[in-house]
Protein backbone atom coordinates (compact mmCIF):
# COMPACT_ATOMS: atom_id res chain seq x y z
CA UNK A 1 0.00 0.00 0.00
CA UNK A 2 1.27 3.43 -1.04
CA UNK A 3 -0.31 6.59 -2.37
CA UNK A 4 0.22 7.74 -5.96
CA UNK A 5 -0.99 10.86 -7.74
CA UNK A 6 -0.57 12.54 -11.11
CA UNK A 7 -1.81 15.81 -12.58
CA UNK A 8 -1.79 17.00 -16.19
CA UNK A 9 -2.80 20.53 -17.23
CA UNK A 10 -2.85 22.23 -20.60
CA UNK A 11 -0.99 25.34 -19.38
CA UNK A 12 2.11 25.87 -17.28
CA UNK A 13 1.07 26.20 -13.64
CA UNK A 14 2.18 25.47 -10.09
CA UNK A 15 1.51 21.74 -10.41
CA UNK A 16 4.03 20.95 -7.66
CA UNK A 17 1.73 22.60 -5.14
CA UNK A 18 -1.21 20.50 -6.36
CA UNK A 19 0.89 17.35 -6.03
CA UNK A 20 1.83 18.44 -2.50
CA UNK A 21 -1.82 18.86 -1.50
CA UNK A 22 -2.54 15.43 -2.96
CA UNK A 23 0.39 13.88 -1.09
CA UNK A 24 -0.94 15.41 2.11
CA UNK A 25 -4.42 14.00 1.40
CA UNK A 26 -2.90 10.55 0.75
CA UNK A 27 -0.56 10.63 3.75
CA UNK A 28 -2.48 7.79 5.42
CA UNK A 29 -1.38 5.46 2.62
CA UNK A 30 2.33 5.90 3.31
CA UNK A 31 4.40 7.68 5.93
CA UNK A 32 7.93 6.49 5.19
CA UNK A 33 9.02 8.58 2.18
CA UNK A 34 7.47 11.25 -0.01
CA UNK A 35 8.39 12.75 -3.38
CA UNK A 36 7.27 14.80 -6.37
CA UNK A 37 8.48 14.99 -9.97
CA UNK A 38 7.52 18.00 -12.14
CA UNK A 39 7.59 18.14 -15.94
CA UNK A 40 8.19 21.58 -17.41
CA UNK A 41 8.15 21.25 -21.21
CA UNK A 42 10.15 18.03 -21.08
CA UNK A 43 12.54 19.11 -18.32
CA UNK A 44 12.05 16.95 -15.21
CA UNK A 45 12.74 18.08 -11.65
CA UNK A 46 12.42 15.60 -8.78
CA UNK A 47 12.57 16.01 -5.03
CA UNK A 48 12.11 13.13 -2.59
CA UNK A 49 13.28 12.11 0.85
CA UNK A 50 12.45 10.11 3.97
CA UNK A 51 9.61 11.54 6.04
CA UNK A 52 6.08 12.93 5.90
CA UNK A 53 4.88 15.24 3.14
CA UNK A 54 4.97 18.26 5.44
CA UNK A 55 8.58 17.53 6.40
CA UNK A 56 9.97 16.61 2.97
CA UNK A 57 8.11 19.08 0.77
CA UNK A 58 8.78 22.37 2.49
CA UNK A 59 8.55 25.78 0.81
CA UNK A 60 12.11 25.61 -0.49
CA UNK A 61 11.56 22.17 -2.03
CA UNK A 62 8.39 23.33 -3.78
CA UNK A 63 10.16 26.47 -5.02
CA UNK A 64 12.93 24.36 -6.56
CA UNK A 65 10.41 22.10 -8.26
CA UNK A 66 8.83 25.15 -9.86
CA UNK A 67 6.00 25.28 -12.36
CA UNK A 68 5.12 22.90 -15.17
CA UNK A 69 2.34 21.19 -17.09
CA UNK A 70 2.53 17.84 -15.31
CA UNK A 71 3.55 16.36 -11.98
CA UNK A 72 3.40 13.04 -10.19
CA UNK A 73 3.80 12.25 -6.50
CA UNK A 74 4.12 9.22 -4.23
CA UNK A 75 3.95 8.42 -0.52
CA UNK A 76 5.76 5.19 0.31
CA UNK A 77 4.32 2.67 2.73
CA UNK A 78 7.00 0.91 4.79
CA UNK A 79 7.15 -2.78 3.93
CA UNK A 80 10.10 -5.14 3.96
CA UNK A 81 12.45 -2.90 1.96
CA UNK A 82 14.86 -0.56 3.66
CA UNK A 83 13.47 2.94 4.00
CA UNK A 84 15.97 5.39 2.55
CA UNK A 85 16.25 8.07 -0.11
CA UNK A 86 17.40 5.58 -2.77
CA UNK A 87 14.17 3.60 -2.46
CA UNK A 88 11.99 6.71 -2.34
CA UNK A 89 9.75 7.54 -5.29
CA UNK A 90 9.05 8.85 -7.89
CA UNK A 91 11.81 7.11 -9.83
CA UNK A 92 13.09 9.50 -12.53
CA UNK A 93 15.23 7.96 -15.29
CA UNK A 94 16.77 9.40 -18.44
CA UNK A 95 16.99 6.96 -21.34
CA UNK A 96 17.84 7.00 -25.03
CA UNK A 97 14.25 7.83 -26.05
CA UNK A 98 13.56 10.46 -23.41
CA UNK A 99 12.78 10.66 -19.70
CA UNK A 100 10.23 8.96 -17.49
CA UNK A 101 9.14 9.38 -13.88
CA UNK A 102 7.16 6.68 -12.09
CA UNK A 103 5.33 6.26 -8.78
CA UNK A 104 3.93 2.86 -7.82
CA UNK A 105 1.53 1.32 -5.32
CA UNK A 106 1.48 -2.42 -4.64
CA UNK A 107 3.86 -5.31 -5.18
CA UNK A 108 5.14 -7.22 -8.21
CA UNK A 109 5.28 -10.90 -7.30
CA UNK A 110 7.88 -11.82 -9.94
CA UNK A 111 10.04 -8.74 -9.31
CA UNK A 112 13.20 -10.69 -8.52
CA UNK A 113 13.10 -12.60 -11.82
CA UNK A 114 12.44 -9.40 -13.77
CA UNK A 115 15.35 -7.69 -12.04
CA UNK A 116 17.72 -10.53 -12.86
CA UNK A 117 16.57 -10.43 -16.48
CA UNK A 118 17.49 -6.74 -16.66
CA UNK A 119 20.81 -7.25 -14.85
CA UNK A 120 21.81 -9.84 -17.44
CA UNK A 121 21.29 -7.12 -20.06
CA UNK A 122 23.66 -4.81 -18.19
CA UNK A 123 21.12 -2.65 -16.38
CA UNK A 124 22.56 -1.19 -13.16
CA UNK A 125 20.24 -0.71 -10.17
CA UNK A 126 20.62 1.86 -7.41
CA UNK A 127 17.89 0.54 -5.09
CA UNK A 128 15.85 -2.54 -4.22
CA UNK A 129 12.61 -0.76 -5.11
CA UNK A 130 10.20 -2.58 -7.39
CA UNK A 131 9.46 0.80 -8.97
CA UNK A 132 13.00 0.85 -10.37
CA UNK A 133 12.54 -2.66 -11.80
CA UNK A 134 9.26 -1.58 -13.37
CA UNK A 135 10.95 1.51 -14.82
CA UNK A 136 13.71 -0.67 -16.29
CA UNK A 137 11.19 -3.00 -17.91
CA UNK A 138 9.30 -0.05 -19.39
CA UNK A 139 12.49 1.41 -20.86
CA UNK A 140 13.49 -1.93 -22.38
CA UNK A 141 10.05 -2.24 -23.98
CA UNK A 142 10.16 1.39 -25.19
CA UNK A 143 13.34 0.67 -27.21
CA UNK A 144 11.25 -1.47 -29.56
CA UNK A 145 7.82 0.12 -29.15
CA UNK A 146 6.46 3.01 -31.17
CA UNK A 147 4.98 4.76 -28.10
CA UNK A 148 5.12 4.64 -24.33
CA UNK A 149 1.58 3.29 -24.09
CA UNK A 150 2.62 0.41 -26.34
CA UNK A 151 5.60 -0.18 -24.04
CA UNK A 152 3.28 -0.18 -21.02
CA UNK A 153 1.05 -2.83 -22.57
CA UNK A 154 4.09 -4.94 -23.46
CA UNK A 155 5.42 -4.62 -19.90
CA UNK A 156 2.06 -5.58 -18.39
CA UNK A 157 2.30 -8.92 -20.19
CA UNK A 158 5.38 -9.69 -18.05
CA UNK A 159 4.11 -8.44 -14.69
CA UNK A 160 2.52 -10.66 -12.07
CA UNK A 161 1.19 -9.03 -8.98
CA UNK A 162 -0.95 -6.29 -7.51
CA UNK A 163 -0.10 -2.81 -8.69
CA UNK A 164 -1.27 0.57 -9.79
CA UNK A 165 1.11 3.24 -10.98
CA UNK A 166 1.37 6.69 -12.51
CA UNK A 167 3.93 7.29 -15.25
CA UNK A 168 5.03 10.62 -16.68
CA UNK A 169 6.86 11.22 -19.97
CA UNK A 170 7.66 14.59 -21.58
CA UNK A 171 4.28 14.56 -23.34
CA UNK A 172 2.01 12.15 -21.44
CA UNK A 173 0.60 11.24 -18.05
CA UNK A 174 -0.30 7.56 -17.85
CA UNK A 175 -2.23 5.64 -15.18
CA UNK A 176 -2.20 1.85 -14.96
CA UNK A 177 -4.10 -0.67 -12.83
CA UNK A 178 -3.36 -4.39 -12.69
CA UNK A 179 -5.81 -6.85 -14.36
CA UNK A 180 -7.03 -8.15 -10.98
CA UNK A 181 -7.71 -4.63 -9.67
CA UNK A 182 -6.13 -5.35 -6.27
CA UNK A 183 -4.94 -1.78 -5.76
CA UNK A 184 -7.29 1.17 -6.38
CA UNK A 185 -6.81 3.99 -8.87
CA UNK A 186 -9.21 6.67 -10.03
CA UNK A 187 -9.59 9.56 -12.48
CA UNK A 188 -10.55 13.14 -11.67
CA UNK A 189 -11.27 16.17 -13.89
CA UNK A 190 -9.91 19.69 -13.51
CA UNK A 191 -11.09 22.71 -15.47
CA UNK A 192 -8.04 22.40 -17.76
CA UNK A 193 -6.85 18.85 -17.33
CA UNK A 194 -7.02 15.58 -15.41
CA UNK A 195 -5.73 13.96 -12.27
CA UNK A 196 -5.05 10.32 -11.51
CA UNK A 197 -5.01 9.23 -7.88
CA UNK A 198 -5.03 6.23 -5.56
CA UNK A 199 -8.14 7.65 -3.90
CA UNK A 200 -10.90 10.12 -4.66
CA UNK A 201 -10.15 12.13 -1.48
CA UNK A 202 -7.01 13.52 -3.17
CA UNK A 203 -9.00 14.49 -6.27
CA UNK A 204 -11.32 16.56 -4.10
CA UNK A 205 -8.35 18.01 -2.17
CA UNK A 206 -6.95 19.63 -5.34
CA UNK A 207 -10.33 21.00 -6.45
CA UNK A 208 -11.05 18.28 -8.98
CA UNK A 209 -14.23 16.36 -9.76
CA UNK A 210 -14.21 12.58 -9.35
CA UNK A 211 -14.97 10.93 -12.69
CA UNK A 212 -14.58 7.17 -12.21
CA UNK A 213 -12.30 4.35 -11.11
CA UNK A 214 -9.67 3.10 -13.52
CA UNK A 215 -10.91 -0.34 -14.54
CA UNK A 216 -8.84 -3.41 -13.63
CA UNK A 217 -6.33 -3.91 -16.45
CA UNK A 218 -6.98 -0.47 -17.96
CA UNK A 219 -4.31 1.97 -19.14
CA UNK A 220 -5.36 5.63 -19.33
CA UNK A 221 -3.24 8.15 -21.26
CA UNK A 222 -3.63 11.91 -20.89
CA UNK A 223 -2.04 14.10 -23.56
CA UNK A 224 -2.85 17.70 -24.52
CA UNK A 225 -5.92 17.71 -22.29
CA UNK A 226 -7.40 14.57 -23.86
CA UNK A 227 -7.88 11.19 -22.18
CA UNK A 228 -7.50 7.92 -24.10
CA UNK A 229 -8.26 4.49 -22.67
CA UNK A 230 -6.59 1.18 -23.55
CA UNK A 231 -8.45 -1.91 -22.37
CA UNK A 232 -6.25 -4.71 -23.74
CA UNK A 233 -5.95 -6.28 -20.27
CA UNK A 234 -9.51 -5.63 -19.08
CA UNK A 235 -10.12 -9.36 -19.37
CA UNK A 236 -11.88 -12.16 -17.55
CA UNK A 237 -9.33 -12.56 -14.75
CA UNK A 238 -11.07 -12.74 -11.36
CA UNK A 239 -11.32 -9.27 -9.89
CA UNK A 240 -9.86 -8.96 -6.40
CA UNK A 241 -9.83 -5.50 -4.86
CA UNK A 242 -7.92 -5.67 -1.57
CA UNK A 243 -10.59 -6.01 1.12
CA UNK A 244 -8.36 -4.08 3.51
CA UNK A 245 -9.01 -0.95 1.42
CA UNK A 246 -12.54 -1.02 2.82
CA UNK A 247 -11.50 -2.15 6.31
CA UNK A 248 -8.48 0.07 6.96
CA UNK A 249 -6.42 1.59 4.14
CA UNK A 250 -8.67 4.09 2.38
CA UNK A 251 -9.72 7.39 3.94
CA UNK A 252 -13.34 7.47 5.19
CA UNK A 253 -14.32 10.24 2.73
CA UNK A 254 -13.06 8.31 -0.31
CA UNK A 255 -15.19 6.31 -2.74
CA UNK A 256 -13.76 3.03 -4.06
CA UNK A 257 -15.56 1.03 -6.74
CA UNK A 258 -18.69 3.09 -6.13
CA UNK A 259 -18.78 2.41 -2.39
CA UNK A 260 -18.20 5.12 0.20
CA UNK A 261 -15.61 4.00 2.72
CA UNK A 262 -17.45 5.48 5.71
CA UNK A 263 -20.70 3.74 4.80
CA UNK A 264 -18.93 0.43 4.12
CA UNK A 265 -17.19 0.49 7.51
CA UNK A 266 -20.51 1.32 9.16
CA UNK A 267 -21.94 -1.76 7.45
CA UNK A 268 -19.02 -3.87 8.69
CA UNK A 269 -19.85 -2.76 12.24
CA UNK A 270 -23.55 -3.60 11.80
CA UNK A 271 -22.72 -7.08 10.50
CA UNK A 272 -20.28 -7.54 13.37
CA UNK A 273 -23.01 -6.64 15.91
CA UNK A 274 -25.35 -9.20 14.36
CA UNK A 275 -22.71 -11.91 14.35
CA UNK A 276 -21.27 -11.26 17.83
CA UNK A 277 -23.65 -9.40 20.17
CA UNK A 278 -22.76 -8.80 23.82
CA UNK A 279 -24.44 -7.01 26.73
CA UNK A 280 -22.61 -3.77 27.43
CA UNK A 281 -23.05 -0.15 28.42
CA UNK A 282 -21.08 1.66 25.71
CA UNK A 283 -19.47 1.05 22.30
CA UNK A 284 -16.19 2.80 21.50
CA UNK A 285 -13.84 2.65 18.53
CA UNK A 286 -10.06 2.56 18.29
CA UNK A 287 -8.90 5.65 16.37
CA UNK A 288 -8.97 6.17 13.54
CA UNK A 289 -10.16 3.33 11.29
CA UNK A 290 -12.15 1.58 14.04
CA UNK A 291 -14.43 4.57 14.64
CA UNK A 292 -16.75 4.09 11.67
CA UNK A 293 -17.27 0.39 12.38
CA UNK A 294 -17.94 1.22 16.05
CA UNK A 295 -20.70 3.62 14.98
CA UNK A 296 -22.22 0.84 12.90
CA UNK A 297 -22.01 -1.62 15.80
CA UNK A 298 -23.71 0.87 18.12
CA UNK A 299 -26.46 1.62 15.57
CA UNK A 300 -27.27 -2.05 15.06
CA UNK A 301 -27.02 -3.09 18.72
CA UNK A 302 -28.79 -0.10 20.21
CA UNK A 303 -25.96 0.34 22.71
CA UNK A 304 -24.84 3.99 23.05
CA UNK A 305 -21.76 5.06 21.12
CA UNK A 306 -19.11 6.96 23.05
CA UNK A 307 -15.72 8.57 22.52
CA UNK A 308 -13.44 6.33 24.54
CA UNK A 309 -10.01 7.33 23.30
CA UNK A 310 -8.21 10.57 22.60
CA UNK A 311 -5.50 10.20 19.96
CA UNK A 312 -2.57 12.57 19.75
CA UNK A 313 -2.35 13.52 16.07
CA UNK A 314 1.22 14.76 16.30
CA UNK A 315 2.96 11.41 16.77
CA UNK A 316 3.55 9.50 13.54
CA UNK A 317 3.16 5.73 13.58
CA UNK A 318 6.64 5.28 12.09
CA UNK A 319 8.36 6.68 15.21
CA UNK A 320 10.12 3.80 16.94
CA UNK A 321 11.82 4.19 20.29
CA UNK A 322 14.67 1.82 21.14
CA UNK A 323 13.75 1.08 24.76
CA UNK A 324 10.63 -0.76 25.97
CA UNK A 325 9.95 1.78 28.74
CA UNK A 326 10.09 4.63 26.23
CA UNK A 327 7.78 2.79 23.83
CA UNK A 328 5.23 2.31 26.60
CA UNK A 329 5.36 6.02 27.41
CA UNK A 330 4.84 6.88 23.73
CA UNK A 331 1.77 4.64 23.58
CA UNK A 332 0.32 6.55 26.52
CA UNK A 333 1.10 9.87 24.84
CA UNK A 334 -0.41 8.72 21.53
CA UNK A 335 -3.58 7.10 22.93
CA UNK A 336 -5.36 8.02 26.16
CA UNK A 337 -8.66 6.81 27.54
CA UNK A 338 -11.49 9.19 28.39
CA UNK A 339 -12.32 7.85 31.84
CA UNK A 340 -15.79 9.43 32.05
CA UNK A 341 -16.84 7.27 29.07
CA UNK A 342 -15.53 3.92 30.32
CA UNK A 343 -15.21 4.03 34.13
CA UNK A 344 -17.30 1.32 35.86
CA UNK A 345 -18.83 0.34 32.51
CA UNK A 346 -19.01 -2.75 30.32
CA UNK A 347 -17.21 -1.58 27.20
CA UNK A 348 -17.29 -2.92 23.64
CA UNK A 349 -14.13 -1.86 21.80
CA UNK A 350 -14.30 -2.07 18.01
CA UNK A 351 -11.00 -2.11 16.13
CA UNK A 352 -10.36 -2.50 12.41
CA UNK A 353 -8.31 -5.68 12.95
CA UNK A 354 -6.19 -7.73 15.32
CA UNK A 355 -2.95 -8.80 13.66
CA UNK A 356 -0.30 -9.60 16.28
CA UNK A 357 -2.27 -8.58 19.35
CA UNK A 358 0.39 -6.22 20.70
CA UNK A 359 -1.56 -3.00 20.08
CA UNK A 360 -4.77 -4.58 21.41
CA UNK A 361 -3.08 -5.54 24.68
CA UNK A 362 -1.86 -1.97 25.11
CA UNK A 363 -5.20 -0.25 24.61
CA UNK A 364 -6.94 -2.80 26.84
CA UNK A 365 -4.45 -2.02 29.62
CA UNK A 366 -5.15 1.69 29.17
CA UNK A 367 -8.91 1.05 29.47
CA UNK A 368 -8.45 -1.11 32.59
CA UNK A 369 -6.44 1.64 34.23
CA UNK A 370 -9.22 4.10 33.33
CA UNK A 371 -11.70 1.98 35.29
CA UNK A 372 -13.48 -0.13 32.63
CA UNK A 373 -15.40 -2.98 34.35
CA UNK A 374 -15.54 -5.30 31.32
CA UNK A 375 -13.82 -5.06 27.94
CA UNK A 376 -15.17 -6.95 24.93
CA UNK A 377 -13.05 -6.58 21.79
CA UNK A 378 -14.68 -6.85 18.37
CA UNK A 379 -12.73 -6.81 15.10
CA UNK A 380 -14.34 -5.53 11.89
CA UNK A 381 -11.87 -7.72 9.96
CA UNK A 382 -11.85 -11.52 9.96
CA UNK A 383 -8.92 -13.30 11.65
CA UNK A 384 -5.56 -12.89 9.88
CA UNK A 385 -4.14 -16.34 9.19
CA UNK A 386 -1.63 -15.75 6.40
CA UNK A 387 0.79 -13.17 5.05
CA UNK A 388 0.22 -10.80 2.14
CA UNK A 389 2.37 -10.75 -1.00
CA UNK A 390 0.55 -7.85 -2.68
CA UNK A 391 1.98 -4.84 -0.85
CA UNK A 392 0.48 -4.98 2.65
CA UNK A 393 2.95 -5.22 5.51
CA UNK A 394 1.70 -8.47 7.06
CA UNK A 395 4.87 -10.45 7.57
CA UNK A 396 5.61 -14.00 8.72
CA UNK A 397 2.54 -16.09 9.55
CA UNK A 398 4.29 -17.04 12.79
CA UNK A 399 3.55 -13.56 14.19
CA UNK A 400 -0.19 -13.69 13.40
CA UNK A 401 -2.05 -14.33 16.62
CA UNK A 402 -5.20 -15.79 15.00
CA UNK A 403 -3.20 -18.37 13.08
CA UNK A 404 -2.23 -20.14 16.28
CA UNK A 405 -4.88 -19.26 18.88
CA UNK A 406 -8.64 -19.42 19.37
CA UNK A 407 -10.75 -16.39 20.25
CA UNK A 408 -10.82 -17.50 23.90
CA UNK A 409 -7.03 -17.85 23.96
CA UNK A 410 -6.56 -14.45 22.30
CA UNK A 411 -8.86 -12.81 24.86
CA UNK A 412 -6.76 -14.23 27.68
CA UNK A 413 -3.49 -13.21 26.00
CA UNK A 414 -4.49 -9.58 25.45
CA UNK A 415 -6.43 -9.17 28.71
CA UNK A 416 -9.96 -8.86 27.29
CA UNK A 417 -13.15 -10.42 28.66
CA UNK A 418 -14.01 -11.62 25.16
CA UNK A 419 -12.79 -11.34 21.57
CA UNK A 420 -14.70 -11.92 18.33
CA UNK A 421 -14.03 -11.36 14.63
CA UNK A 422 -16.21 -10.57 11.64
CA UNK A 423 -16.93 -13.83 9.77
CA UNK A 424 -15.10 -13.76 6.43
CA UNK A 425 -18.28 -14.53 4.48
CA UNK A 426 -19.79 -11.27 5.78
CA UNK A 427 -17.13 -9.08 4.11
CA UNK A 428 -18.77 -8.83 0.69
CA UNK A 429 -22.16 -8.11 2.30
CA UNK A 430 -20.81 -4.80 3.63
CA UNK A 431 -20.21 -3.61 0.07
CA UNK A 432 -23.62 -2.43 -1.10
CA UNK A 433 -22.97 -1.31 -4.67
CA UNK A 434 -21.76 -3.87 -7.23
CA UNK A 435 -18.13 -4.73 -6.52
CA UNK A 436 -16.04 -6.73 -9.03
CA UNK A 437 -14.69 -8.93 -6.24
CA UNK A 438 -12.53 -8.83 -3.12
CA UNK A 439 -9.15 -10.33 -2.25
CA UNK A 440 -9.41 -12.06 1.13
CA UNK A 441 -6.15 -14.04 0.91
CA UNK A 442 -4.83 -12.87 4.30
CA UNK A 443 -8.02 -14.27 5.89
CA UNK A 444 -8.39 -17.45 3.82
CA UNK A 445 -4.98 -18.17 2.19
CA UNK A 446 -6.81 -18.26 -1.17
CA UNK A 447 -4.48 -16.12 -3.28
CA UNK A 448 -5.88 -14.76 -6.56
CA UNK A 449 -2.32 -14.37 -7.93
CA UNK A 450 0.21 -17.16 -7.37
CA UNK A 451 2.58 -15.76 -4.71
CA UNK A 452 5.26 -18.47 -4.95
CA UNK A 453 8.00 -16.28 -6.57
CA UNK A 454 7.66 -13.79 -3.72
CA UNK A 455 8.08 -16.16 -0.78
CA UNK A 456 11.42 -14.49 -0.04
CA UNK A 457 11.65 -10.66 0.05
CA UNK A 458 13.33 -9.39 -3.13
CA UNK A 459 16.03 -7.51 -1.22
CA UNK A 460 17.05 -10.77 0.46
CA UNK A 461 17.20 -12.56 -2.91
CA UNK A 462 19.34 -9.81 -4.45
CA UNK A 463 21.78 -9.84 -1.55
CA UNK A 464 22.02 -13.64 -1.70
CA UNK A 465 22.86 -13.49 -5.44
CA UNK A 466 25.58 -10.92 -4.76
CA UNK A 467 26.96 -13.14 -2.01
CA UNK A 468 26.99 -16.17 -4.33
CA UNK A 469 28.63 -14.17 -7.11
CA UNK A 470 25.65 -14.67 -9.41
Amino acid sequence: MSGVFGVSRTKKQDVAKLAYYAAFALQHRGQETCGIAVNDQGVFKTYKDVGLATDVLDKEALRRLGEGQMAIGQNLYGTKIQVNRFNAQPMTINHIKGTLALGMDGAIVNASRLRKELELKGVIFHSVSEAEILSGQLIQARLEASSMEEAVLETMSKLRGAYSFVLMTPQKLIGVRDPYGVRPLCIGKLDDGYVISSESCAVVAVGGEFVRDVRPGEVVVIEDGELTSYTDYCNDKPKALCSFEYIYFARPDSVVEGNGIHETRMNLGKLLAKAHPVDADVVIGVPDSGLNAAMGYATESGIPYGIGFLKNKYIGRSFIAPEMEERELLVRIKLNAISSTVKDKRVIVVDDSIVRGVTSARFIRILREAGAKEIHVRSSAPPFIDECFYGTDIDSPETLISRHHSEEEIAEMIGADSVAFLPVEELIKAVKKPCPGLCDACFTANYPIDPSPAKEPMAKQVLQRLHDGD
